[in-house]
This record gives structure tokens, C-alpha cells and sequence, in this order.
């Protein structure tokens, strides 16, 4: 199995999957499959299970068998990582974010605590065991920090992607009492092993606001120079 647009990131808005005879992808969102070389049989939609279609908002899934290829199209703002999965792995994932998955891989679902669905609005986490790939969307870029048994991570509840299924976690804030009143919910974890952040998840409208608009001495030269509105963009 191949994957071309990126060797890992994804981010010219496609991904080329070249599979082998022997390979087989399923995909989860097949409207975003924008062309497929291969014999027609070759593809072979299936119903997805009540959990599967609530969470994706959708009833059919695809499995696509080689040798065939695949030209897959991405949400705008979207990019897309190609995570390989190990026979150890111990990641959570949420389903939400997964795009595909290669075939032979195990799924178990994970009921999270009623406080943290509450909460988060996620009732459930996917383990996947390989070894296989994972199409995982983003917004934004992804970034892998390293969790410590001792000092504490604390991620942004909206740009935690995965974590270890054995990682301490609890739902929290840090800082001073100012910064704990006006900072969004956290991921505090504590464990081994690695956990996926997406970074453009997390935004703040007032900076967005203040970027767009010009610099006050920006606008006065613009309006004060001779030709200013024409040198000064």
C-alpha cells in the first residue's frame, strides 16, 4: 500500500492511494473518493453499525480492494496524517477524525465517564490495534508530545486527537485563579507514551479579529503620507 501527496502530512487538499493486490482500505466517508482506477468490482459498499453511522452521521462505508487507486479529496482546512498503527498500540482515537483504515486492523470502542462526555460531547473512543494505517483528519497541523508519569500535560479539550488507553486523565485548568477562569476546559494526562494534538482546533476569535485589521500607525501613515494609500498595503 502507497500513499503520495505527502510522506506523512497531507496538505495539498488530496491524498493518491495505490494498493496492491493483496491490499484492502476501507473508507469512511466514499464521497470523498474523487476517482478510482481499478475493476469495478473492486469496491464494495457496506452498511455501517448503528454506533458507526451516529457517530460519522452516515450509513455507508466503503472497502476498496487492489490492485487498484485511489485519488481521496479532503475538507477544506482539513489535512490529512497517515498514522501507522502497531500490534502494541494503545492509542484512543476519536472516530469523528478517522478517514479510512486498512484492512485486518481490530477496532474496540472505549466508553469514556459520564462527566467527561458530559462535557466533551465524545461518549465513545476507538482503540485501533494493527499492524495497518489510520487516515487521520485534522485541523490544522498534527503534533505527537510525550507524556510523563510526574508533570502533568495539559492539552485544549478540543485539539486532543489521541492519547495512550492507560494515560491518567481527568478534565481540568491550570494557572493562577485569572488564567483558570478564562481559559477553555483542559486534558490534564499523566502516563507513557505519546499523544496526538491537532493545532488549528483551538482559536481565538478576538486575535483572528485583530489580525485582520490594520495597525493604528499602519492607518496613519496610510493617511497621512503622500501616496501613502498606494506604497503602504
Amino acid at each position: 500500500m502507497q500513499f503520495s501527496g505527502a510522506n506523512e502530512h497531507v496538505q495539498s487538499g488530496h491524498l493518491t492511494v495505490k494498493l496492491d493486490e493483496e491490499d484492502r482500505l476501507h473508507v469512511l466517508h466514499p464521497n470523498q473518493i474523487l476517482a478510482y482506477k481499478g475493476h469495478p468490482s473492486g469496491r464494495e459498499d457496506r452498511l455501517m453499525d448503528i454506533k458507526g453511522a451516529y457517530r460519522k452521521r452516515r450509513w455507508i462505508r466503503s472497502k476498496i480492494s487492489g490492485p487498484s487507486e485511489l485519488l481521496i479529496g479532503l475538507p477544506p482546512a482539513c489535512k490529512l496524517h497517515v498514522v501507522p498503527i502497531e500490534a502494541d498500540s494503545t492509542l484512543l482515537f476519536d472516530f469523528r477524525s478517522v478517514l479510512f483504515f486498512s484492512d485486518g486492523m481490530l477496532m474496540q470502542n472505549r466508553l469514556q465517564s459520564f462527566k467527561h462526555a458530559l462535557i466533551t460531547k465524545e461518549w465513545v473512543r476507538t482503540k485501533f490495534t494493527g499492524p495497518g494505517y489510520l487516515g487521520l483528519l485534522s485541523t490544522g497541523f498534527m503534533e505527537s508530545l510525550e507524556l510523563d508519569e510526574d508533570i502533568p500535560l495539559y492539552v485544549d479539550a478540543s485539539c486532543l486527537l489521541a492519547y495512550p488507553e492507560k494515560a491518567q486523565l481527568k478534565l481540568s485548568v491550570y494557572g493562577n485563579t485569572l488564567a483558570s477562569q478564562h481559559m477553555r476546559v483542559q486534558w490534564e494526562l499523566k502516563g507513557t507514551g505519546p499523544v496526538l494534538i491537532q493545532t488549528g482546533a483551538a482559536t481565538d476569535p478576538q486575535l483572528e479579529s485583530q489580525l485582520k485589521q490594520d495597525g493604528f500607525i499602519r492607518r496613519t501613515l496610510r493617511e497621512v503620507l503622500p501616496f501613502g494609500g498606494v506604497f503602504i498595503k
